[in-house]
């Protein structure tokens, strides 16, 4: 077996280092989901304050003897802390110089946004792990002249709208009462 020396010469595959990046697309790698943590802090203030206002509602249905349902069910806990997966786009890039560069695309992008071949100027943010590459902030489609950002959920999306007003009118409730303590 004659072993080549084209066959030794795999591209090695660099990250890019500085914040932004000018180079072309090569391809786009398969997608694969990734799990969003939720820091325990965060998740038992917010739970506190919505549970807070959960407990007076029932307290002025109770008072005022309206019966019914409380609502639809509240996600536990355990499924809040699990966080929101995201998509995760593994991109190839080749510079000027012709090395190829990988980052990641977190989120969602039109599909007709990027194209192999198209030349992007790319601002990027370390991950803080040495094994991920940099993840995408904003891209600039210089082939099309498009501006886009990909936008991956947050923790605040994950919590959704009615648990964070919860919460909201909670942290307001004990403001109000703590004030009325003061001011007597």
């Amino acid at each position: 077996m004659v072993i080549m020396d084209s066959d030794l010469r795999r591209p090695r595959i660099l990250r890019p280092t500085g914040r932004i990046f000018t180079g072309r697309v090569v391809r786009f790698m398969d997608g694969y989901t990734r799990e969003m943590r939720v820091g325990q802090p965060i998740l038992v203030a917010v739970m506190t304050a919505a549970s807070l206002t959960q407990v007076l509602t029932l307290l002025v249905r109770m008072l005022l003897k309206a019966g019914g349902a409380g609502g639809p069910a509240r996600r536990s806990f355990k499924e809040l802390k699990k966080g929101p997966e995201f998509l995760v786009t593994p991109m190839r890039l080749r510079d000027a110089e012709g090395q190829l560069y990988e980052v990641e695309l977190h989120g969602h992008l039109a599909q007709s946004a990027v194209h192999p071949g198209d030349h992007v100027q790319l601002t990027l943010r370390d991950q803080g792990d040495p094994d991920l590459p940099p993840r995408i902030e904003r891209i600039v489609n210089i082939t099309t002249t498009q501006w886009l950002t990909p936008r991956p959920p947050t923790v605040w999306s994950h919590f959704g709208p009615p648990l964070l007003l919860q919460a909201f009118v909670g942290v307001l409730v004990v403001v109000l009462v703590v004030a009325w303590v003061i001011a007597v």
